[in-house]
């Protein structure tokens, strides 16, 4: 069946232009592609790979070397002059998102190496995809590990394997295009600012453009060929016009004045690092390029950072990516050699063109990409004596103590508690029952050795079986589930005490974020508790629907603590491997019922066994305490608010040192 057709997907303009010009210059670094589920972006992406030109590789050679200029390090070389060679389309290689790392970087044949003394390597994705494209499907969810393995091959052109004291080296150009949904959580900035250029993609709203969509997909589904077919000519067309474009790269100027500009541009932004203008001149270049032109313009440049500045202008962790059209334009304007005479037109060329800048939105990405807005959903306080509700905003984030599950776990690689894993210090050996992981080449020399005379062993090597493999036992981090309930009654808005409390949580979803932690909110207020968000690796979405948490009513701590329970309860079934803190945000009152308090001893014997956290939101001279005796109950640590901060931590611990001396 053949794939769908590239110039049938409808609408998306600056998508389409970013993976052309990703085609045409690999050396932009790839595109990263954000978007709502079910957008088309996979479908646009496979079908790219019909439009790129064929390659000419090497017969027999596994890293697909180029016979007019074969890698003098390529595992299966040298190559020498006149090799035999043939053409074959460019591959579009899929990364799973379990994927191993082995799979992707390749591997060694440990039994082999040991027994006949020779290097069997074994390529991976990288390799598959060199002179290609990789495609990484919700990239987002991607193992950090080997998102940098990609994207340090995708900017180095080559991927190394170091592993069990041999070295191997292969070339590994690619355009790296990597898709995500960012309700399922965002990809670290680092690792952003590695992709060359982003695009924000949404399903259209126009009902007529919405049919057209529709009737070509199902056109498709019921003859892909035929359907194909169709589009045949006009895949042809644009496919020729990259090769084109491929061909008049090398001769495209880029000018001191459009450097200027670039750099003016990128400063105005505030973009960490020269990234940035490194890569805003490359596309800068190739859509010169795709234009016919050959010397960068302003609306080379002008479609450039629309393209690869909105990804790094982030401030903060929770801050959409996006770019200030008025900015741009003025940054631009800034850069421009002022007029030498009255009669000087200014530089040549460095004027938008009004026919060639290919299609582009009115504005830049409109950053809408996190959860949806914030609100109390209609709710009002319920409840004796209830407030009415308000909203507190929250002020500067601190860095927050690291709080960390008891035990060792085996669940989701990420930064906050011990964890067996396939990554980090080695710490023993496996049974031999478990052969998973990566092989520990002493613990199997050490297996295969006292059987060597019975195996009649002669001459070099060893005699190693696959009986004798044995595989590292490693110790490094997981990431959680960190489950905040956070008390929303009235006692917390009156004292004025919820912009601390929201200032406080949001510190600490800072930190679940950078530590890799799948993150939820219960909220309890009034009568009863909610689940403000499911589970999710969204921060993002955390932090907006706290933002807009409304305050009032009484307080139903039972409630709360229930809610909790059941929710981690259901976490358990659905992610198992994965490992809860709790974190109980509370003044511990509770005041909703005449058996309130009985009813919230009573739910906190469901949380036994739970790693939990009561963060004591009780201010002032006078105080009951109840937030530290329900930390008892819950056998919990009792954290003040005003020491969730590292640095109060750390000044507390100080003064009472100093009074113990």
């Amino acid at each position: 069946m053949k794939p769908y057709p590239f110039t049938a997907v409808v609408g998306m303009p600056d998508l389409r232009l970013a993976l052309v010009l990703s085609s045409i210059s690999p050396a932009v670094g790839g595109v990263l592609v954000r978007g709502e589920k079910g957008t088309a972006k996979s479908t646009m992406v496979r079908a790219l790979a019909g439009l790129l030109p064929g390659v000419d590789v090497v017969d027999g050679c596994r890293f697909s070397c180029d016979p007019a200029s074969p890698d003098p390090a390529c595992p299966d070389g040298p190559h020498a002059e006149g090799v035999p060679a043939h053409r074959r389309p460019a591959r579009l290689v899929e990364l799973p998102v379990g994927a191993a790392e082995d799979r992707v970087v390749g591997s060694l044949n440990l039994e082999k190496a040991l027994s006949e003394g020779v290097t069997d390597y074994q390529p991976g994705l990288l390799a598959a995809a060199h002179r290609g494209l990789l495609y990484v499907d919700e990239v987002n969810l991607l193992h950090d590990h080997l998102v940098d393995t990609l994207l340090d091959a995708a900017a180095m052109g080559r991927a190394t394997v170091e592993r069990e004291g041999v070295s191997v080296s292969h070339a590994a150009r690619f355009v790296l295009i990597g898709t995500m949904n960012p309700e399922e959580g965002e990809l670290r900035p680092q690792l952003l600012d590695r992709f060359g250029l982003t695009v924000e993609v949404a399903s259209s709203r126009d009902p007529e453009q919405r049919v057209e969509v529709v009737r070509r997909r199902l056109a498709y589904e019921a003859d892909p060929d035929g359907f194909a077919e169709g589009y045949a000519s006009a895949d042809a067309a644009l496919a020729a016009e990259i090769e084109a474009a491929q061909r008049l790269l090398p001769s495209v100027k880029l000018p001191d004045e459009a450097l200027r500009q670039i750099a003016e541009v990128c400063a105005s932004f505030e973009v960490d690092g020269m990234r940035a203008d490194i890569v805003t001149a490359r596309t800068a270049v190739a859509h010169a390029a795709w234009a016919g032109r050959s010397e960068v313009t302003t609306e080379d440049i002008r479609v450039a950072a629309r393209l690869a500045l909105p990804h790094r202008r982030r401030r903060n962790p929770f801050d959409a990516p996006g770019i200030s059209e008025e900015q741009l334009e003025q940054a631009l304007e800034d850069a421009q050699p002022p007029p030498e005479g009255p009669d000087d037109d200014g530089p040549s060329g460095g004027g938008p063109g009004p026919d060639d800048s290919g299609p582009m939105p009115d504005g830049g990405p409109s950053g809408s990409d996190g959860a949806p807005p914030p609100g109390d959903n209609g709710e009002t306080p319920s409840g004796n004596g209830s407030s009415p509700q308000k909203t507190v905003g929250a002020g500067d984030t601190f860095r927050a103590r690291v709080f960390r599950v008891r035990g060792t776990g085996e669940g989701e690689r990420g930064r906050r508690s011990r964890a067996i894993t396939d990554t980090g210090r080695t710490i023993g050996v496996q049974p031999p029952s478990v052969r998973d992981g990566r092989p520990h080449l002493v613990a199997t020399i050490r297996a295969a050795a006292p059987h060597q005379r019975a195996r009649g062993r002669s001459g070099a090597g060893l005699e190693v079986r696959s009986a004798d493999l044995r595989f590292a036992l490693r110790e490094g981090r997981e990431g959680n589930l960190v489950l905040f309930c956070v008390d929303a009654s009235g006692s917390m808005g009156a004292r004025a005490r919820m912009r601390e409390v929201k200032t406080a949580v949001l510190s600490l979803l800072l930190d679940a974020y950078q530590r890799r932690d799948k993150v939820g909110l219960v909220t309890f207020r009034g009568a009863e508790a909610e689940l403000a968000l499911p589970p999710t690796i969204s921060v993002e979405a955390a932090a907006a629907r706290l933002d807009g948490l409304p305050t009032g009513g009484r307080t139903p701590l039972a409630e709360g603590l229930l809610e909790a329970a059941r929710v981690l309860r259901v976490e358990a079934i659905r992610d198992p491997r994965r490992r809860p803190l709790l974190v109980l945000v509370t003044d511990g009152r509770a005041t909703s019922g005449s058996d309130a308090v009985a009813r919230a001893k009573a739910a906190a014997g469901l949380l036994t066994g739970v790693t939990t956290i009561v963060m004591d939101c009780e201010t002032g001279r006078m105080r009951l305490g109840l937030a530290a005796e329900l930390a008892g109950h819950l056998g919990a640590e009792h954290v003040p608010l005003s020491e969730v901060a590292a640095e109060s931590l750390a000044s507390a611990v100080r003064e009472r040192t100093g009074r113990a001396a």
